[in-house]
């Protein structure tokens, strides 16, 4: 395959892969496509060159991007929360997929197979900063410094306090939102 294929394969499969995450995280299909072309015309890199760090490039600049429209919709959306958030409880200690009770069938199921509307229909009721956690660390599979980092660069002066430990919580708290909404709706049975 030459430059030029190799070129037009990269980009249909990275601007497919973005468009979903944009969608997730704006929960906006309009808005996802604009963020996409927006976030593609702005990042330069050669796809052929080194095709998973240019992705990994422009999926970060998409996700700050993201966070960034996101806080400018709600301006305190993604400031952190005072006091220990470990207190607001979480049905799991850690914060691996796994220990929630969510197989990697299940997932498998919500983020590429029949589940998917229902799994836009469960983000779409977090709170921004918790839904952009999920996408980011679930989704992408950042870790929590890079996700905290993100939300950082990307959510303005009152996003300024995320650390590790903050996304960590979040995201322990929207793996037991999922876990519980999946056991409500009898999804763990379909996807397993």
């Amino acid at each position: 395959m030459g430059n030029q294929g190799c070129s037009e394969w990269i980009a249909q499969d990275t601007a497919a892969r973005l468009f979903q995450t944009a969608a997730l995280l704006l929960g906006n299909e309009s808005e996802a496509v604009t963020l996409v072309e927006e976030t593609i015309a702005g990042v330069e890199v050669d796809p052929c060159a080194d095709a998973a760090s240019g992705q990994v490039l422009v999926q970060n600049h998409l996700v700050q991007a993201a966070i960034h429209k996101l806080s400018q919709r709600e301006p305190s959306s993604f400031a952190v929360a005072a006091g220990n958030q470990n207190e607001s409880a979480s049905c799991i200690e850690g914060d691996d997929i796994s220990e929630s009770g969510i197989s990697a069938a299940q997932l498998s199921f919500l983020l590429e197979g029949e589940g998917r509307q229902q799994l836009r229909n469960w983000l779409e009721h977090l709170p921004s900063a918790q839904r952009t956690v999920f996408v980011a660390r679930a989704m992408l599979g950042q870790d929590n410094a890079a996700t905290a980092a993100s939300m950082r660069a990307g959510g303005g002066a009152s996003a300024a306090g995320w650390s590790p430990e903050k996304v960590s919580d979040v995201f322990r708290q929207a793996l037991c939102s999922l876990a519980t909404s999946l056991i409500h709706s009898g999804a763990t049975a379909q996807a397993v």
